[in-house]
């Protein structure tokens, strides 16, 4: 069935509104419908999405929006004023007492997280699937800020590890591991790759990526495995060229807040051990020198500084070519913000129609904007490929 821009658009603004608000429903919902057999669970490598906490129990990552197929991370927050219930086997979303989305679909589980690595390790850890043929590594499910007392205060990647790396047996990656998981996924047509982790000395996270990107192209045969590189801002600026020499074709450098002021209340840490906001800033645009302008990625937490300041911040990176991300801040359990709220759907909801015009001005394309961010499945990413004239589920 096909459907007109206009009903698209609607569909991808009512899931912006349920990301903001998340999803309140009973934590056994879902049992009995073949969460982490059918339909791909959410495997918790570097920070649950959730409000509450649920060790015990498996929900599913995602589902899909009826109109137009977009995929949606499913957020519990039982406060939320929209209501998931289950009638038998079929899945409603009501808000208000009216039903607003009917009988929705969980997305199926890749085949690849029933695999084990030569040694035994989860390849479902080691390299998720965010959709669109992307893959998300983390190979560090933990910031070496916490025990500085300098976190992030967005930030639950520490609670996450806490809460679940025990449940879903999450623990530090082996650069062989990770290779051989790209393997297999590679082969099953994967095309994508973002590798993260937190906090860690700058020399000794030169030396992690580049044993993972040398890995990665022994196993698979790739010199280029299309491949982006998560990474601090450092210090010595000769650590992003090695970056590029080992095999990654793009980087992220994070500044998550624009404003002066804010960045240094905010992320304290990277304040602190990376040579403040100014350094990022130049890290940032050297990276752009080293890779070229569209192969540099940056993310902004949106909500948390003015929309003004946050709108200001994208321009100016996407000017310069940057690929500027609002990321829509959604208030986790554990972090030192939680119990804050999130700006109303309707703030986000112009905040990405503005940054999508910006892309547009400034000819970002949804193939290079996918290229450079770890999940290509936000609302940024679907306006922008409805802009383009892109069908929903093409990637």
């Amino acid at each position: 069935m096909g459907f007109s821009k206009e009903e698209l658009k609607e569909s991808i603004r009512l899931k912006n509104a349920i990301q903001v608000e998340g999803l309140a429903f009973d934590e056994h919902i879902f049992d009995g419908i073949g969460v982490s057999q059918k339909y791909g669970e959410r495997v918790n490598v570097l920070f649950t999405p959730d409000r509450h906490a649920h060790r015990q129990v498996e929900f599913p990552a995602c589902f899909y929006m009826p109109v137009g197929g977009y995929r949606t991370q499913i957020r519990w927050n039982n406060n939320s004023p929209y209501k998931l219930v289950r009638t038998d086997n079929v899945f409603n979303i009501i808000n208000n007492g009216q039903i607003i989305l009917e009988d929705i679909k969980f997305v199926e589980r890749p085949d690849y997280y029933d695999k084990k690595t030569s040694d035994g390790a989860d390849m479902r850890t080691l390299a998720t699937d965010v959709g669109y043929g992307s893959l998300f590594i983390v190979y560090s499910n933990e910031c070496c800020l916490k025990e500085k007392g300098k976190d992030c205060l967005f930030c639950n990647i520490n609670e996450t590890k806490s809460l679940y790396a025990d449940e879903q047996n999450i623990q530090w990656k082996q650069a062989k591991q990770i290779a051989e998981t790209i393997k297999y996924t590679y082969d099953l047509g994967y095309r994508h790759l973002t590798v993260s982790g937190g906090f860690v000395p700058e020399r000794r996270e030169v030396d992690i990526y580049a044993d993972i990107a040398e890995a990665i192209q022994d196993a698979t045969g790739l010199i280029d495995f299309n491949g982006t590189a998560c990474v601090g801002a450092p210090n010595d600026f000769s650590a992003i060229e090695k970056f590029k020499e080992v095999g990654f074709n793009s980087i992220a450098t994070n500044i998550e807040v624009w404003n002066e002021r804010m960045f240094d209340v905010i992320c304290p840490g990277k304040s602190e051990f990376c040579g403040g906001r100014e350094n990022w800033l130049k890290a940032i645009e050297y990276e752009v020198e080293v890779f070229g302008k569209q192969h540099v990625r940056s993310t902004l937490v949106s909500g948390i500084e003015p929309k003004e300041s946050l709108l200001e911040g994208i321009e100016i990176l996407v000017e310069k070519g940057v690929n500027a991300l609002p990321s829509q801040w959604y208030v986790n359990v554990g972090s030192a913000l939680e119990g804050h709220r999130t700006p109303d759907p309707d703030w986000h909801w112009d905040v990405f129609e503005k940054t999508v015009s910006i892309y547009r001005k400034y000819g970002l394309t949804y193939e290079r904007l996918r290229d450079t961010t770890a999940e290509p499945d936000t609302v940024a990413h679907d306006l922008l490929r409805l802009e383009q004239g892109l069908a929903p589920n093409q990637v």
